[in-house]
């Protein structure tokens, strides 16, 4: 479908967009102190900017590994991001603008400049030795899928896992990835000993959309599958609905809460669309590319559901919005998730009672 035909009332050009990227727009993060301007009338210069660009993988001695957190609003004070930017190009991702922090652009940048943490693990088993660590769950892949395309010949996260599980360190993980799958044999033993929870984020269901909204994932189908294989290795696992965008996949969320429950998901929740920082001018650029009809319909209802804006950050009210259509969806929600029989269920918290302080350096060193 050609959209030069309609015209947004937007102010800046659109960039054209690059077939398997979540977004061609480069703008600068909000740290950035060099803009360069680039000259839309140089063919050469326009080539190169439409020619869809390599991912490039720097690796990064981290210094720390273990984050910590003291929002109200999610359910883990610690967590472990093995990658910084992710390859998988969801142009919702909330994570995106921390790669201003390392002077690159929340835009394309974020999904092709990666970094990786190689001594992550290293670094994992000397954080919790340290005599003031304290056993609590530690969610891994907040920032980042612990589990996109790169990971398969790194194996970073891996090392995490094996870490942790030598520890009996409880994990939490969020992915869309089939990558997973890979490390069923740890996620399993982690899982006797409840040690480990996963969540699969499915946001669509529909393969046209999910190539333009998260371009290097697999698709909502076959992350059912990975829902299913998992509970077969008697692994716990939830279902993200996430994000719940206005007009675009909202309209999905029953058909996502059935496919969950019949793939033996143990419970469910959703998320709707959080647009911080430069994740909003993102996601704008997006919809008018590929919904220019809508575009203006899709930014008002989030600001509905926003108090009027397309963000509002105060805790209680941005995972899960405001006001009317904010309330609808949330019974829309309650009604399906109790129909499929996936009712109050939550997965039981994990144990750290079990958990084993590790040798110290000079002891010896069981895993490197």
């Amino acid at each position: 479908m050609s959209s030069s035909h309609h015209h947004s009332e937007q102010t800046h050009p659109l960039s054209q967009p690059i077939k398997g990227r979540g977004t061609a727009n480069n703008l600068a993060g909000r740290f950035a102190i060099t803009l360069v301007e680039v000259d839309e009338n140089d063919e050469a210069v326009a080539l190169l900017e439409t020619t869809s660009p390599k991912t490039e993988v720097r690796y990064e001695r981290a210094k720390s590994i273990i984050s910590r957190n003291s929002s109200p609003d999610v359910p883990f004070s610690q967590s472990i991001n093995p990658y910084k930017g992710c390859e998988h190009g969801c142009i919702y991702c909330f994570a995106r603008p921390s790669h201003a922090y390392l002077d690159l652009s929340p835009g394309l940048d974020f999904e092709t400049k990666l970094v990786a943490k190689p001594n992550a693990a290293a670094l994992f088993e000397k954080e919790l030795a340290n005599p003031r660590y304290r056993c609590e769950t530690i969610a891994l892949g907040i920032n980042t899928d612990a589990y996109q395309p790169i990971e398969k010949s790194l194996k970073i996260t891996r090392q995490l896992l094996e870490v942790a599980l030598a520890y009996h360190q409880p994990i939490s993980i969020i992915t869309k990835s089939t990558l997973i799958l890979r490390d069923t044999d740890l996620l399993a033993k982690m899982a006797k000993k409840n040690l480990i929870h996963v969540a699969i984020s499915v946001t669509t269901l529909d393969n046209e959309l999910k190539r333009i909204l998260e371009p290097r994932t697999a698709s909502g189908t076959t992350r059912l599958r990975v829902v299913k294989t998992l509970r077969e290795a008697d692994i716990p696992v939830t279902v993200l609905a996430a994000p719940m965008i206005p007009f675009i996949n909202d309209h999905e969320l029953e058909a996502i809460i059935e496919g969950s429950a019949k793939a033996g998901a143990q419970s469910i929740n959703y998320i709707m669309l959080r647009l911080p920082h430069e994740v909003a001018p993102l996601f704008e650029d997006w919809l008018h590319q590929h919904y220019p009809d809508r575009a203006d319909h899709v930014l008002q209802r989030i600001m509905d559901m926003r108090g009027g804006k397309l963000y509002n950050s105060e805790f209680g009210k941005r995972m899960s919005g405001e006001g009317i259509f904010a309330d609808l969806m949330n019974q829309r929600f309650h009604i399906a998730r109790r129909k499929h029989g996936l009712g109050n269920e939550r997965l039981s918290p994990l144990d750290c009672r079990q958990f084993k302080v590790p040798p110290k350096t000079g002891d010896q060193m069981i895993l490197f």
